[in-house]
């Protein structure tokens, strides 16, 4: 799958366009130009055959104003430090949204890890760890899983954290394994979240999710989870796309089948009948869900997008020039600041447990999460209304920047 870039201007002038909403100022908006800090490292690994080969890492904490920063830690190849510190601050916007007491951050390290061993994925997280020693923590930046990373690496780098500090602290990290003070139902919190929040929006025009043809693209376990939980409500999967290839069925995908298909294959290529995952995308389809990675949707192939409701559940999913041209065409973008909030509340909630040492049962977990990804997406619904903002990103972005703008003038400016 093709994806695009970030930049920093497209996220600022979408700003710009929230600014008359709020109670911000241009002020505001300076200290929001510019992440606290964006870390470079130099990261050598011995791999199996016993050169050693040098990777680039980076971690930017975009904001503390609300709260330690918390984001995604990313291995994925043509990382840069730029595609940091625009994520981070899309962290900082979606944390206060969700009415999180947490700054946004995110970082990673330069490679592919299907170029690497285990034995060299491990030493590799443990070297990247190390050398953020002094710099995270449950109380200063806590580490999540992202593109290309999941629970076993969540769960070397707590290890490593641990071992350097001589601690048991559990809370320096999220997304980790239950056994080690992770939290149930994480794994599929994001695409609950989507699909939460796209039944809310349904609902509020007074439509229903039954029969609604929907297209996922991106089957890891935020589309493959939404995908289940719509379809379990009455709507109809007709394609998915992950990066192998993907699938389509116009009366429907078997869910279920097509999971153990997977499951063989490590894609869904080869499953119904056979598309590109850019032909995915323009499928004729009620909903299309975006749960893969920044710029699936960019100028280029907008124009071929035929779904009437987008879903960003994944940050940066659509690119503004993309979005500007879509609603042109009268396509509603319902954007990542609540369409992918779920992840950030479930990783707030292992927080909160590590913190308090006291864990809760999977269905108090997804009570909570439902409540508060609710909450996030009727108060940016309301405020769209009550402000007359033209669509909910701008009004996503204004909630934002007065959470940020208070706390900011709350704290002063030190020394």
């Amino acid at each position: 799958m093709r994806v695009s870039g970030l930049n920093w201007q497209g996220l600022l002038e979408q700003l710009e366009q929230a600014l008359p909403f709020t109670t911000a100022d241009e002020q505001s908006l300076a200290y929001f130009k510019f992440p606290k800090r964006t870390v470079s490292l130099s990261l050598p690994l011995r791999m199996d055959d016993g050169h050693v080969k040098m990777f680039r890492g980076y971690r930017t904490v975009h904001s503390i104003a609300r709260g330690p920063a918390m984001g995604g830690v990313r291995y994925k190849g043509g990382l840069s430090s730029h595609e940091c510190e625009v994520l981070a601050a899309i962290m900082t916007l979606k944390n206060a949204v969700a009415d999180l007491p947490l700054g946004g951050a995110k970082g990673g390290i330069n490679v592919d890890p299907e170029t690497l061993s285990a034995g060299e994925l491990e030493r590799l997280t443990r070297r990247y760890t190390s050398e953020l020693i002094d710099l995270i923590g449950h109380q200063s930046d806590v580490l999540a899983p992202d593109v290309g990373t999941d629970e076993q690496i969540m769960a070397w780098m707590l290890d490593t954290h641990n071992e350097n500090l001589g601690t048991t602290s559990s809370g320096m990290v999220v997304g980790k394994p239950v056994p080690l003070g992770g939290s149930l139902g994480t794994k599929g919190a994001r695409g609950r979240g989507a699909a939460i929040v796209t039944m809310r929006v349904l609902e509020d025009r007074g439509e229903s999710i039954e029969n609604r043809s929907v297209v996922v693209h991106g089957y890891g376990d935020a589309g493959r989870s939404a995908a289940q939980y719509l379809a379990q409500r009455g709507a109809r999967v007709i394609g998915v796309a992950d990066s192998g290839g993907a699938t389509y069925a116009s009366s429907g995908l078997d869910l279920d089948a097509l999971s153990a298909h997977r499951e063989v294959s490590g894609s869904v290529a080869g499953f119904a009948t056979a598309l590109d995952p850019e032909e995915a995308l323009a499928l004729n389809a009620d909903i299309l869900i975006l749960a893969y990675d920044h710029g699936s949707i960019y100028a280029g192939n907008a124009a071929s997008i035929r779904a009437p409701l987008v879903i960003e559940a994944s940050n940066r999913a659509v690119l503004p020039e993309a979005e500007r041209y879509l609603k042109l065409q009268g396509v509603t973008v319902i954007p990542d600041l609540i369409a992918s909030i779920g992840g950030v509340i479930s990783n707030y909630l292992e927080w909160v447990q590590d913190a308090s040492n006291f864990f809760w049962l999977e269905d108090e977990i997804y009570a909570a999460l439902d409540k508060r990804v609710n909450a996030a997406v009727d108060e940016v619904m309301a405020f769209a209304r009550e402000h007359g903002a033209p669509d909910l990103r701008t009004a996503a972005y204004a909630i934002a920047l007065n959470k940020l703008h208070g706390a900011s003038v709350l704290r002063g400016v030190y020394p």
